[in-house]
C-alpha cells in the first residue's frame, strides 16, 4: 500500500474554494486554510473568508492520486521540491491550524491601532480607548478628536517590524 502524506496544489488565480470543493465531492482528503479579512464595498464593509495562502490547497493521499488530481479543473501544477512532490509534515499542517485558530480569537484591545475601513473617515486610523458591545471609542490624534465607530467597520493596523 502506498504511503499517504500531505502535498502542496497550485490552483488557478482566486479558484482555491472551488478546487477545495472538488476534490472533497472526489473524497480527497484536503484543507484550505481561511482567515477572515474585512472587505469595503461602497455601502458596507463584510468580514469575507479568505485563503492564508493565495493559490495553494493542501491534499493528503498517495503521490500515485496526487498525479491524477491535475485533471481536476482549477488544479494547474504540483508543488515540487528536489524535483519530487513537496511533502508538508502532519505537524507544519497542524501548526497552520493552530496560528488559525489563535488569531480567530483575538480580541481587539484598548491602545490598539486601528484603521477606519468606511465612511467620512475612511482610511483614518486612531487608538482604541473604549470598547463596548458593539462600538469602539477611537481617539484621532491627527484632528484631535473621539470618535464613537462600528466594531465591525474598523481592521487592526499592520505593522511591519
Amino acid at each position: 500500500m502506498a504511503t499517504v502524506s500531505w502535498y502542496a496544489l497550485y490552483t488557478t488565480p482566486r479558484a482555491e474554494k472551488k478546487v477545495n470543493e472538488r476534490l472533497q465531492m472526489m473524497g480527497v482528503e484536503c484543507y484550505l486554510p481561511l482567515h477572515k479579512s474585512p472587505r469595503v464595498w461602497n455601502d458596507r464593509v463584510q468580514v469575507v473568508d479568505i485563503p492564508l495562502f493565495t493559490s495553494y490547497i493542501f491534499v493528503r493521499c498517495s503521490e500515485p492520486e496526487l498525479r491524477n488530481l491535475l485533471h481536476v479543473d482549477g488544479i494547474v501544477r504540483i508543488v515540487f521540491f528536489c524535483a519530487k512532490p513537496a511533502i508538508i509534515r502532519q505537524k507544519e499542517i497542524e501548526a497552520i491550524r493552530q496560528f488559525l485558530e489563535q488569531a480567530a480569537n483575538r480580541e481587539l484591545c484598548v491602545g490598539e491601532e486601528v484603521e477606519i475601513l468606511s465612511g467620512a473617515l475612511k482610511k483614518v486610523s486612531g487608538k482604541i480607548q473604549k470598547i463596548k458591545k458593539h462600538y469602539l471609542y477611537l481617539t484621532i490624534e491627527q484632528i484631535g478628536l473621539t470618535v464613537c465607530v462600528k466594531i465591525a467597520n474598523v481592521a487592526p493596523v499592520k505593522r511591519i517590524k
